[in-house]
C-alpha cells in the first residue's frame, strides 16, 4: 500500500526563495521610506515655497528611471493643482529647452546627480533664473550644488542584490515626490470640486459627482401648484415621466410629492376628483444640490423610494433619480 501524501502545513507555502525575495524588497524599500521622512527638514518647506510661488509651469525632468519617475511626479502635481509636465532631458538639448520660460520652476531627479544628459537643462535653468530643485541621493553633487534648494534621499542600499538596478532610491524619489505633491495641494486649500474638475473620466471622476450633475431642472420638472386636481397632476406626471409631481405652495416653497406609490395607496374611484394635498405625503425625502451623487444613492436605498427632490432652501429646484445615478456610474 502506497503511503498518503504529505499534509502541506500552512507554514511551509508562507516561506519560499520567492516570498523571502520579495518581502526582503519590499523591507528595504520601506525602511528607505520612512528614512526619508525622518530626514526631512527645512528644504522641504523651500521647495514648497519654491513651488508655490511658480506663475507658469512645474517642469520635471530626469533620465532613465528618475525620468519615469519624473513623469509619474509631473501627473501628480498636475492632477492636483499645480501645472506641470515632463521635459526629457536629451530633448530639452535638442529644442525643449523651448518649453521652459522663467515663470517656471524645474525639478530635476538623479540619484547620482552627475547624469550627463541633464547638464544643458541645468545651464539652462541657471542662465534664465529659473528656479531648480534638486532629488538626488548625493550631497555634493553636480546637480545638488547646482540646485536653489537639494533635496537629499538619506544612503540606503537597492534590493537588487547586485547593488545596481534602481530600486530602492526611485522609490524613495517617488515617494518625496508624492510628499511635495500633496503638501502643496494642502497648503493651496485644494477642494474635491477642483480635483473633481481635473478628474472628470475613470472611477475618481464618478465618485465625486454631485447632485446638481446629475438632477432635472427647469421645464423637466413635474411642478404642480397646491389646488390642483388630480385629474390634471396625473397629466402632468404623465408628460415628465418620472413616476411623480411635486407640489408647490403660494410662495413656490415645497410643500409635497406624489409617487406612483401613493396613486395606488389612494385608488378610487374618486381619486381623479380630489386634489393634490389630498394624495401628496408632505414631507417627501429632499437633497441638497451640492451633496455628492453617491449620497443621494445612499438616502434612496435608505429610504426605499427612486427618486429625490433637490431643494435649495424650501424651493425645489430638480430631480434626482436613481435611474441617472446609477447610469452615470456611480454606485
Amino acid at each position: 500500500m502506497s503511503p498518503e501524501p504529505a499534509t502541506l502545513r500552512p507554514t511551509d507555502s508562507l516561506d519560499t526563495p520567492d516570498l523571502r525575495a520579495g518581502r526582503r524588497v519590499l523591507g528595504l524599500e520601506a525602511e528607505a521610506i520612512r528614512a526619508v521622512a525622518a530626514s526631512l527638514d527645512e528644504r522641504f518647506g523651500q521647495a514648497l515655497d519654491c513651488l508655490a510661488r511658480v506663475s507658469g509651469r512645474v517642469i520635471v525632468s530626469g533620465m532613465g528611471k528618475s525620468g519615469h519617475v519624473a513623469r509619474k511626479i509631473a501627473a501628480t502635481l498636475a492632477s492636483t493643482g499645480t501645472p506641470a509636465h515632463f521635459v526629457h532631458p536629451a530633448e530639452a538639448s535638442h529644442g525643449d529647452l523651448g518649453m521652459i520660460t522663467p515663470a517656471d520652476a524645474v525639478v530635476a531627479l538623479s540619484n547620482s546627480g552627475e547624469t550627463p544628459e541633464l547638464a544643458d537643462l541645468l545651464a539652462h535653468a541657471k542662465r534664465f533664473a529659473v528656479p531648480l530643485i534638486a532629488i538626488t541621493g548625493k550631497p555634493a553633487s553636480t546637480l545638488a550644488q547646482t540646485a536653489d534648494v537639494a533635496l537629499v534621499l538619506p544612503p540606503a542600499p537597492e534590493a537588487c542584490p547586485m547593488g545596481l538596478a534602481p530600486t530602492t532610491s526611485t522609490t524613495a524619489m517617488l515617494a518625496l515626490g508624492d510628499a511635495l505633491a500633496v503638501a502643496l495641494l494642502e497648503r493651496k486649500g485644494f477642494t474635491a470640486d477642483q480635483f473633481r474638475v481635473l478628474h472628470p473620466g475613470g472611477k475618481l471622476g464618478k465618485q465625486l459627482l454631485k447632485v446638481s450633475d446629475l438632477m432635472h431642472t427647469g421645464e423637466e420638472m413635474p411642478l404642480v401648484p397646491v389646488g390642483t386636481s388630480m385629474r390634471e397632476a396625473l397629466l402632468v406626471m404623465t408628460a415628465r415621466s418620472f413616476g411623480c409631481a411635486v407640489v408647490v405652495d403660494g410662495y413656490g416653497s415645497l410643500a409635497g410629492m406624489i409617487t406612483d406609490g401613493d396613486l395606488r395607496r389612494h385608488m378610487s374611484e374618486q381619486l381623479l376628483n380630489r386634489h393634490v394635498e389630498q394624495i401628496m405625503n408632505q414631507a417627501p425625502k429632499t437633497i441638497r444640490p451640492g451633496a455628492l451623487a453617491a449620497e443621494a444613492l445612499g438616502v434612496m436605498n435608505d429610504r426605499k423610494v427612486t427618486q429625490l427632490v433637490v431643494v435649495d432652501g424650501a424651493t425645489p429646484i430638480g430631480i434626482v433619480r436613481m435611474h441617472d445615478i446609477l447610469k452615470a456610474g456611480v454606485v
